[in-house]
């Protein structure tokens, strides 16, 4: 008997420490949830910095949607200022000051991940209308300057791009095309990311994959562009550290 159970002790701490592991994995991974948004109103999830953000309802759930029929370029979010600051704390006024010069693009910045380094990063968005665009982006590595990464889909063009944003700036460093993205449908778009490597997926599958001259760190949300009308649902961070 006394050895039975020598035998089975470790089998139970190693049960037990990968429940644990597993637990640690679970914590780390968050998930949006809209339910509880106020429909009509700017999302509570997600810091609206530049563009027209907000809470809609649709198919009888609540979903983020960014309207660029009601935002004009240069046009940065109501009560930016005081964003800035809960963003950034002291060094609120260097990335308001960026903003408001650069306001090109509109995003919004994920409130519950101060810091993503590894690990992947998922929405599901839809493209309602926009004859210029129709871009739906997963936006990370913002730094308190201002400069970001963002990668992009765009149900217009079918094309999948790695935009980088810097010094008020914007240039692609991956550009990969042939990528079918139609109107009015829901698709998935995921970001993964390992240190300095970035891999792009859209609806499952890996398009998209260059590694960056140093790891990425910094604050994360989604990211669109132009007159795009667009919903996003599922906004789910899976992080690795």
């Amino acid at each position: 008997m006394k050895r039975a159970r020598a035998i089975r002790t470790p089998v139970y701490a190693a049960v037990a420490l990968s429940t644990l592991l597993l637990c640690a994995v679970a914590e780390q991974t968050k998930k949006v949830d809209l339910a509880g948004e106020t429909v009509g109103m700017e999302p509570k999830s997600f810091l609206a910095v530049v563009g027209v953000w907000r809470i809609e309802s649709e198919g009888g759930r609540n979903v983020l949607t960014v309207d660029g029929r009601q935002w004009k370029e240069g046009q940065s979010s109501a009560g930016l200022a005081d964003k800035a600051r809960a963003l950034y704390g002291e060094r609120y006024a260097e990335f308001l000051d960026r903003v408001q010069a650069y306001a090109y693009f509109p995003y919004a910045v994920f409130k519950d991940v101060a810091d993503f380094r590894n690990g992947e990063i998922t929405v599901r968005f839809e493209g309602l209308s926009g004859r210029i665009d129709q871009g739906a982006g997963i936006l990370f590595n913002l730094k308190p300057n201002g400069d970001y990464l963002a990668v992009r889909a765009n149900c217009l063009e079918n094309n999948l791009v790695l935009w980088k944003f810097e010094k008020g700036k914007r240039s692609s460093v991956k550009w990969v095309r042939n990528t079918p993205t139609p109107s009015r449908q829901w698709h998935e778009l995921k970001v993964r990311v390992a240190g300095a490597k970035v891999e792009g997926y859209l609806d499952g599958k890996l398009y998209l994959e260059h590694v960056l001259p140093e790891p990425v760190s910094g604050k994360i949300g989604l990211w669109s562009k132009a007159d795009s009308h667009m919903y996003f649902v599922d906004y789910t961070v899976a992080a690795a550290d």
